[in-house]
C-alpha cells in the first residue's frame, strides 16, 4: 500500500442489500464509509434468477431498514419485474456512500489492526471492513460435468432464464433445493420432460390450517432463534433451504405429484461414463424425510394452536400421492434425449480477496452474529449470521444495526481519553 491512500473509517464490500443496509445505519449516526460493489448494486437479483422467480416468502416480510413493502398484497410474493423495482427504491435512497463498477481486490489484515484495501478505483487505508458480498460466489459444477458430450448444453440454476432458452430435448435438473425445485417446475409447467435428481432437501407447506406457514412460523418466534438456541447450533447454516413456492399466489411443491404426471425422478447423481448417468439408491428415502419434515412443521403448528386456542381449519397429514416402484440406478443420455443439464447444487464462497485469519477449513467465516474474532472486521449477509432472516430481507435490519452499534463503540475513543492538542504529534 502506497503513501497515498486515501483514509478510510469504515469500508463496506459488496452492494447488496446487506451491504446498503449497514451503510444506511452508518449514515444515520454520521460515521464516514464507502461501500465497494464491482458491478451494479444488488444486480444478482436481476442477473442470477430467471424469468419467472418470485420470492418464497410473503412480501410482508420484506424489511429493509425503514424500508418495509409498501405494496397492495403484503400476503403475495413479488415477482421477479416487482422485486427489482422495490430494491432499485432502497438502492436510490442509500446510494450516497455507494461506489458501483469498484472492485475490490484484495483486503490485508495490517500489524497495526487496519486494513490495507485495493480497489480499482485506488488504494484504501481502513480503520475497519465490512465483508458483505454474502456466501454465494463460485457456482458449483461437478469435475464429471468434463466428460459429457460437448453438445449438450450446461449451466448453472444461476444462468437458467426460461424454457424457451435451452434448446429442444428433455432436461436434466440436478438437484431439489429451492432453485432446482423451482426450475424443474417451471419447465414441467412449460411441456418439457424433466428428469430430476432429488437430493436431501426438506419441504414445507406453503398454506396449512388457514394461513400461510411462514405467518405461523412467525407467530411462534421461530424466525428469531439464535443460531446458538438452534437444536443444530452452527450446523443449521450447513442446511439445505426447503423447497416451496410463492408462484400463482403461492402453493406447495410436490415431486410426487410431479412424477404422477410424468416428471422422471432419481436418487443423487453419482457419476457417468460411456453415456449414461449413475444413481444413488436414494430416491424413495430423500421423499420420505421431506415428506416428514413437512408434517412435523404442520403438527408443531398444530401444537401452538391447541396451545393458545385458535380457531383455524382442522389439522391434516399429508398422504404421499406416489412412491416409486424401484430405485432407478442409470439413465441413458442419448435414449432419453438429453438436451440440457441445468447444475442447482448451489455455490462455494471464495473470500480469497480478503486476508485475515478468520476462515476455517472449508473457506467460511468463522464470527459471532458477523462479529469476527480479529478486531474491526465484521461479515453480513450470510445465512443463519444470527438467525434465519440473515440471509434473507426480513432479518437484515436487524443484523445490519447490530454491527453498525460495534463499530460506532470501537471508533469512539476511549472514555476519559484526553484530546490531542493542535501542536501534538502523530
Amino acid at each position: 500500500m502506497t503513501e497515498s491512500s486515501t483514509h478510510l473509517p469504515v469500508a463496506i464490500v459488496g452492494g447488496g442489500q446487506a451491504g446498503l443496509s449497514v451503510s444506511h445505519f452508518l449514515r444515520r449516526d454520521s460515521l464516514t464509509h464507502l461501500v465497494f460493489e464491482k458491478h451494479a448494486a444488488m444486480h444478482v437479483w436481476e442477473s442470477q434468477r430467471w424469468n419467472s422467480f418470485c420470492l418464497v416468502t410473503p412480501n410482508w416480510q420484506c424489511q429493509l431498514p425503514d424500508y418495509p413493502y409498501a405494496g397492495s398484497d403484503p400476503d403475495g410474493f413479488m415477482t421477479k419485474p416487482e422485486l427489482l423495482a422495490w430494491l432499485a427504491g432502497f438502492r436510490a435512497r442509500e446510494s450516497d456512500s455507494l461506489r458501483e463498477g469498484v472492485a475490490v481486490t484484495r483486503a490485508r489484515l495490517r500489524a497495526d489492526g487496519r486494513f490495507d484495501l485495493s480497489t480499482s478505483a485506488g488504494d484504501y487505508l481502513v480503520d475497519q471492513l465490512v465483508a458483505a458480498s454474502g456466501g454465494y460466489h463460485r457456482p458449483i459444477i461437478p469435475r464429471l460435468a468434463e466428460r459429457l458430450p460437448h453438445e449438450v448444453l450446461q449451466i448453472h440454476s444461476a444462468q437458467y432464464r426460461n424454457p424457451d432458452a435451452l434448446p429442444d430435448g428433455a432436461v436434466l435438473v440436478v438437484g431439489s433445493g429451492q432453485s432446482g425445485a423451482q426450475i424443474a417446475e417451471d419447465l414441467h409447467l412449460a411441456g418439457r420432460k424433466v428428469h430430476l435428481a432429488v437430493g436431501d432437501a426438506p419441504r414445507c407447506a406453503r398454506f396449512y390450517r388457514g394461513r400461510d406457514v411462514v405467518a405461523w412460523l412467525a407467530d411462534m418466534g421461530y424466525y428469531d432463534i439464535p443460531v446458538e438456541a438452534h437444536p443444530l447450533r452452527e450446523g443449521v447454516r450447513d442446511n439445505t433451504n426447503h423447497y416451496v413456492t410463492g408462484r400463482d399466489g403461492g402453493r406447495d411443491i410436490d415431486l410426487r405429484r410431479f412424477a404422477l404426471e410424468g416428471m422422471a425422478l432419481y436418487g443423487l447423481l453419482d457419476d457417468y461414463a460411456n453415456g449414461h448417468f449413475t444413481f444413488r439408491p436414494t430416491l424413495g428415502a430423500a421423499l420420505d424425510e421431506a415428506d416428514r419434515t413437512y408434517n412435523r412443521i404442520n403438527a408443531s403448528i398444530d401444537a401452538h394452536i391447541d396451545a393458545n386456542s385458535i380457531d383455524a381449519p382442522p389439522p391434516s397429514v399429508y398422504e404421499p400421492v406416489w412412491s416409486p416402484d424401484d430405485e432407478p440406478a442409470t439413465l441413458d443420455l442419448a435414449e432419453a434425449g438429453i438436451s440440457s443439464i441445468i447444475w442447482c447444487i448451489g455455490y462455494e464462497p471464495d473470500f480469497r480477496w480478503l486476508d485475515a485469519p478468520v476462515f476455517n477449513g472449508a473457506g467460511h467465516p468463522v464470527h459471532h452474529r458477523g462479529v469476527t474474532a480479529v478486531p474491526g472486521l465484521y461479515f453480513i449477509g450470510l445465512p443463519w449470521l444470527h438467525t434465519w432472516g440473515s440471509g434473507r430481507f426480513s432479518g437484515v435490519a436487524r443484523d445490519a444495526e447490530y454491527l453498525c452499534s460495534r463499530i460506532l463503540d470501537r471508533s469512539a475513543p476511549p472514555a476519559g481519553t484526553p484530546p490531542v492538542s493542535a501542536g501534538a504529534n502523530s
